[in-house]
């Protein structure tokens, strides 16, 4: 929006909108995601630190936490490479099934969470349709750490590839066409053109799709089994602790993954403070922006 459309009466509110929209926003944001926050960890500490330093150091809390990681890591670099080939075929190729391809991508948007672990669990489980050979050579999926992964790549493959498309869409592809003119191998172009261009829409997705990874419930709940030491994710095992009324323990273990949040909260304003300072440097004041520098960083 330029300065003209900013400083023109008719598009001014009154002050009594402006602040009635603020304060609506405000005490929502006070009662459904402050108040919770706070609970979660006066809860967590309410029995002394003993008590919550003993809750994350027992060994099934600490399983859990490994297993989280672990899950984060091997999926994290998985969905960064899907993310940037289908970011880069649906933007730069024209075939036949695009828009299928794209709808695709959305699916784990649209399904589910829990539906999509009953679908794995219908693939690779015992009574499924590769459960007889996955038995037959001793590969375990479901109800171990392979079917969790499989679970959280599901719902979180959407995110880098949807923060790259409008990203790399609205960038276009004329200093890519302009080196591959120049001679530029593939690997080059995709280092020094490709690359630099959406590096901070790239963080910004992976940054979005760790936060879910650690945070997953519904479709690791039913693909993992809930093994105790084996295949407990941190949310699963908030949830059995809180079912055996060992509350003290479960939001002790429940604020980790809230500083886990607050983490990535962090992270993702950094990116975006970051990306719009490389937008003032590459647009000075007083002259018109191009393409790249107006790119806007898409939003979740």
């Amino acid at each position: 929006m330029s300065a003209t459309q900013q400083e023109s009466p008719a598009l001014r509110e009154p002050a009594w909108v402006r602040r009635t929209l603020l304060g609506v926003c405000c005490v929502f944001l006070a009662f459904f995601l402050v108040l919770p926050l706070l609970t979660v960890f006066i809860e967590a500490f309410k029995r002394g630190w003993e008590v919550y330093v003993e809750a994350i150091v027992e060994p099934d809390a600490l399983a859990a936490i490994r297993l989280t990681l672990l899950v984060a890591a091997i999926s994290l670099p998985l969905n960064l490479i899907a993310g940037v080939a289908a970011a880069w075929a649906i933007t730069r190729f024209a075939f036949r099934g695009k828009q299928f391809l794209i709808t695709l991508i959305d699916l784990p948007f649209s399904v589910s969470p829990v539906v999509a672990g009953l679908v794995f669990i219908l693939l690779f489980g015992a009574q499924g349709w590769f459960g007889p050979w996955l038995q037959e050579h001793e590969w375990r999926i479901v109800y171990a750490v392979p079917g969790v992964v499989i679970a959280t790549l599901f719902v979180t493959f959407p995110f880098i590839a949807r923060e790259l498309i409008p990203l790399m869409q609205a960038q276009g592809a004329d200093e890519e066409l302009a080196a591959l003119t120049l001679g530029a191998s593939g690997w080059q172009l995709f280092r020094r053109v490709t690359l630099p261009n959406i590096k901070w829409g790239l963080l910004y997705g992976a940054i979005l799709a760790n936060a879910r990874a650690m945070g997953e419930f519904g479709a690791v709940s039913v693909v993992s089994g809930q093994v105790r030491g084996l295949t407990n994710t941190m949310t699963l095992h908030v949830e059995i602790l809180y079912n055996e009324y060992m509350f003290a323990a479960s939001f002790a273990v429940a604020s980790l993954l809230a500083l886990l949040a607050l983490l990535t909260l962090a992270l993702k304003s950094w990116v975006e403070w970051r990306h719009a300072r490389s937008v003032r440097a590459a647009d000075p004041p007083g002259q018109g922006a191009g393409v790249r520098a107006t790119a806007p960083l898409p939003a979740a």
